[in-house]
């Protein structure tokens, strides 16, 4: 659970005193962790920025360069937007930043009684967030800082000022509600969600009015950049360059922020393998860009214009004797039950129309056996004797399902040509989709990576998932008779 220190009640003898609120800058809790020198001068120079702290001529020089500005801002900003490389010292400046902020001041006076501050490091990931929550924790054993500590769970770390720095997911849901007087977003650029197609604007919609009635709350998203699309690209677009008062964007190179021999060699060596990959992870010349071969596959406005509303599931229709009316086809994409999904899609077409019929997912940890045994029935009760999938773990499926009496057939499809067929169809507005989160999500998560050959491939983005599309595309192509989905109207 973690170590917590004794708490007595003010009134106790043997109570220590509270300490005031931390009286320096942002630049002496940098003094105090020991980011000085050389190394982290450019760091120190869009701390600067952020707080409007005054600046050095040859300080100026630097911030116009990675801010596009003339003029840095005359008050401390509601939100700094941080491109920076990988490598370039992000997790541990934002660790700083968000104690920092914890310690600035005593947030009881503005806080209702029982009422908790918090601020929410959020990553893609708990692992990936636990990075910076580990930078602030080695912080915490500093003299200068050890005594605004009240507790130290493995997640959260509590403070006399009445505030709470914890670890949270890219989850809207787990966010609302919170007061927030500051708020860590790590990597935004990656964050997934089987919850939501555009989890980054859902998560900072949420914790945005938690941030409106605290004084002087700071919102800071630090990522290395990646597709062309989602809230970091947005704020990149919208606001860098721009003198807005309440916003800066800081963009640079990994070299620029930070340096080392070894790290420049490294990096020198990623530009002779893959230049364009290179230039988005660590970026050149002061700089980084967003990916230029990889692009988002479907709209998400598309998806919604043909999304039925209620639709949830098709039973296999019979006539008064028992008999099925359909010819129902499935497709299938297995898991090993430690990792990812095993999903399951069945459809079927009525007059040109492939009609998507049921959607099932497991999610593991899960028994195989026990899954194709669900499967089957399913299948049987659709008059299905065969399922199509993916060549994974070569004889495994194929085995389960053969001694349930169900033939599995390996798709002649791969997964990029599953999704190239059905896309024409879902932009043309001749698809009608279920109203399934989780497979909206992952439609819209697909992405188009395009490699040095001009080859293209259709895959889910890092972090992501894409198990029930897999599943879905695979059903509607075998419903179509592999005929070009475009001419087919469908209905998911």
């Amino acid at each position: 659970m973690g170590r917590a220190k004794k708490v007595l009640p003010p009134e106790h003898p043997d109570a220590p005193t509270t300490p005031p609120p931390f009286s320096g800058t942002i630049l002496d809790a940098l003094d105090v962790a020991g980011m000085i020198g050389k190394t982290w001068a450019a760091w120190r120079v869009f701390w600067k920025a952020i707080f409007a702290l005054s600046m050095t001529a040859a300080e100026l020089r630097l911030f116009q360069k990675h801010s596009g500005r003339k003029k840095p801002p005359k008050k401390a900003v509601a939100e700094g937007w941080q491109l920076i490389g990988r490598r370039g010292g992000k997790s541990r400046n934002s660790a700083v930043a968000a104690l920092f902020l914890a310690i600035r001041m005593d947030y009881r006076q503005i806080l209702a009684p029982g009422e908790k501050g918090v601020i929410p490091v959020i990553a893609a990931d708990r692992k990936q967030a636990r990075q910076v929550m580990n930078y602030l924790k080695g912080m915490l054993a500093l003299e200068r800082f050890a005594p605004y500590v009240v507790r130290e769970l493995t997640a959260s770390v509590e403070f006399t000022t009445g505030v709470t720095i914890e670890i949270a997911t890219a989850s809207y849901r787990t966010t609302r509600g919170y007061t927030v007087v500051g708020l860590i977003a790590d990597e935004i650029a990656f964050w997934r969600s089987e919850d939501s197609a555009e989890p980054d604007a859902e998560v900072l919609n949420a914790l945005r009015p938690g941030m409106a009635t605290v004084p002087d709350a700071l919102l800071l998203a630090l990522s290395s950049p990646y597709a062309r699309k989602g809230e970091l690209h947005r704020m990149a677009q919208e606001s860098y360059g721009h003198d807005d008062p309440d916003v800066l964007v800081w963009n640079s190179d990994t070299l620029s922020m930070h340096q080392t021999p070894r790290l420049k060699r490294y990096i020198a060596k990623e530009f002779e393998r893959d230049a364009t990959v290179a230039a988005s992870e660590f970026g050149q010349d002061g700089h980084v860009v967003f990916r230029s071969d990889v692009e988002s596959f479907i709209d998400p406005t598309a998806l919604a214009a043909v999304t039925v509303s209620g639709r949830r599931e098709l039973l296999p229709e019979r006539d008064a004797q028992g008999t099925l009316q359909r010819k129902y086809v499935a497709f299938t994409d297995p898991s090993g039950g430690s990792q990812d999904d095993w999903t399951l899609a069945i459809a079927h077409q009525d007059a040109g129309v492939a009609v998507l019929d049921v959607v099932r997912e497991v999610r593991p940890p899960f028994s195989p056996e026990n899954v194709v045994q669900d499967y089957v029935l399913i299948l049987k009760s659709y008059g299905v004797t065969e399922v199509h999938g993916d060549h994974y773990a070569g004889e495994f499926p194929r085995e389960l399902f053969r001694k349930k009496g169900i033939t599995y057939r390996v798709s002649e499809h791969t997964k990029s040509d599953l999704y190239r067929e059905v896309l024409p169809a879902i932009n043309a507005a001749t698809v009608q989709l279920l109203e399934h989160k989780r497979l909206h999500s992952q439609l819209c998560g697909l992405e188009r990576h395009v490699a040095r050959t001009g080859q293209d491939t259709i895959d889910h983005a890092p972090g992501g998932r894409d198990d029930t599309a897999n599943a879905v595309a695979g059903a509607l192509v075998r419903a179509a008779q592999h005929r070009p989905i475009a001419s087919v109207r469908f209905a998911l």
